[in-house]
């Protein structure tokens, strides 16, 4: 399923998408810690994105996909398969807009997303949960009704949208020195890079990796695209692979890459729990558990750097500091 018009996302269309989704999406809060700073040697800014619409700075890029629709296209609805946010988000803003959104799940999604996709007013169409599955089911529901397939991170409208995130951080703290965000698919990691060197083009923008799920990292070393194979980390916002429109910008804008094991995202993520009192998910702590990693405090101190937490969505049943054995029971 590609989109026919394969036009590139740029700092430009990350102005427009803004422009496009004032007043839809969540003007999200810009929080800081002493404590954190004090640890990180830096002086940090933390952009939550735990509090947008639907928990996840998702909606903001399928916020900015369904309402750049033309109307009469708009009518026939919009299809995606996913698994995760980008479910609810699209399942939201079609709702938002008045339209339908068909959504390809794997069988063997939570209940939890399920329930949040038809609470939006989503149509779910089961699926086996195989990328394959999910892609012919998806393009049989597009023959079947016409919509346009919004694809969950390898489009342009949806990295504009995510850019979003990094123009209301910079125009609400000033100078910044580095950003740090996290990277699964890269739609929100490159719209945020077009963002931020926009508007400051000596920005260093460093992408966040587990090291279970280290694509990314592995491509930008080698300057090739490295497919994800059989990632594993308690990340699971970060399991995808690169795609076509992504990996460009991430090769090209954004200064690099540097992975965290899934001890430091636990580290990281209780310390957002227990000193800030904010619910951020594994794979939006990866972002700052990056700050608190020695060779990072090692090569930079005294920096005013942008933290973003890209989302909440934590099964409250499976902290992961909460050992799951039988004498919880």
């Amino acid at each position: 399923l590609k989109c026919s018009k394969m036009a590139e996302p740029t700092f430009q269309t990350v102005l427009e998408a803004a422009e496009r989704i004032k007043g839809l999406v969540k003007r999200t809060p810009v929080e800081t810690c002493q404590t954190l700073d004090f640890m990180s040697g830096n002086k940090l800014f933390f952009k939550c994105e735990n509090f947008q619409k639907i928990g996840a700075f998702k909606f903001r890029g399928a916020c900015n996909a369904v309402f750049k629709l033309e109307e009469s296209v708009a009518q026939r609805g919009v299809v995606t398969h996913s698994s995760g946010n980008h479910a609810q988000a699209l399942a939201l803003a079609a709702q938002m807009r008045g339209i339908p959104a068909h959504i390809v799940m794997p069988s063997t999604s939570s209940v939890v997303k399920k329930r949040g996709v038809l609470g939006y007013g989503g149509n779910v169409i089961e699926c086996i949960p195989t990328l394959e599955a999910r892609e012919t089911t998806a393009a049989e529901v597009v023959a079947r009704t016409g919509g346009v397939f919004i694809a969950p991170f390898d489009h342009i409208d949806v990295i504009s949208g995510q850019g979003t995130l990094a123009l209301e951080l910079i125009q609400e703290v000033g100078e910044l020195d580095i950003l740090i965000a996290p990277v699964g698919g890269g739609g929100m990691l490159s719209g945020v890079a077009l963002a931020a060197k926009g508007l400051l083009p000596n920005i260093r923008v460093v992408g966040a990796e587990p090291k279970g799920a280290d694509d990314a990292y592995r491509s930008k070393q080698q300057n090739e695209f490295i497919p994800q194979t059989a990632p594993n980390t308690v990340a699971d916002g970060l399991l995808t692979s690169m795609g076509t429109l992504t990996w460009p910008i991430i090769r090209d804008v954004v200064d690099e890459i540097v992975t965290v094991t899934d001890e430091e995202i636990i580290s990281a993520m209780r310390l957002i729990w227990e000193r800030m009192k904010l619910v951020v998910e594994p794979s939006g702590a990866t972002s700052l558990a990056v700050a608190l990693q020695d060779s990072f405090k090692q090569r930079f101190q005294g920096k005013r750097v942008g933290i973003v937490f890209s989302g909440g969505n934590v099964d409250l049943d499976k902290l992961p500091w909460v050992k799951q054995s039988a004498e919880l029971k």
